[in-house]
């Protein structure tokens, strides 16, 4: 039987509502509401309810979480994230951590990032679809800044809350494509 969260709130932000989910202590998941994916953990603990509204700001990592997003679309210095728990696998686990690592403004391919786990696990190379993958299962959006990887040659691609919020979440950020 799935587990329930205790604490879930949706943040108004301007590129649509967000779902935010804690687990009491740590943020364990963040996308937007209605996004075309739905994400495992909102499946998982929903599976054929709609996400009740409310704010519990009692909730410290929700209350954290909310005033890092109203820096971040409010283009203020970014304060210290939410603690997170994030559920995966070893190599789902791998790669958030090589995309938390990706700074503000920046981009990475997932080409780049595939050749940096290699490295990490002594690999000769790495399928960057692979990576695309474990990228795409990412639980906090935003956050964990999946939408700071893109194609091969800067191309946007790949994002569960849609390429025209991965753009302007990109144009937000004054993002640094890699050279084509």
């Amino acid at each position: 039987m799935a587990q329930s969260l205790p604490h879930l709130y949706y943040y108004p932000s301007p590129l649509g509502r967000l779902v935010l989910a804690s687990d009491g202590a740590s943020l364990v998941g963040l996308c937007f509401d209605g996004q075309p994916s739905k994400p495992r953990w909102l499946c998982n603990h929903f599976p054929s309810t709609p996400v009740p509204a409310g704010t519990d700001f009692a909730d410290p990592a929700l209350r954290q979480a909310s005033e890092w997003l109203d820096a971040y679309f409010g283009g203020a210095k970014l304060p210290s994230a939410p603690p997170l728990a994030l559920s995966g696998t070893p190599f789902q686990q791998a790669v958030w951590r090589l995309l938390l690592s990706i700074p503000y403004g920046q981009t990475v391919t997932y080409g780049a990032l595939a050749a940096e786990l290699a490295r990490t696990f002594g690999l000769d190379r790495m399928s960057a679809q692979a990576v695309g993958h474990a990228v795409a299962c990412n639980p906090v959006m935003l956050i964990v800044p999946c939408h700071r990887v893109v194609g091969a040659g800067g191309r946007l691609a790949g994002y569960a809350g849609g390429l025209e919020r991965k753009q302007h979440l990109l144009q937000l950020e004054r993002a640094v494509l890699p050279p084509q």
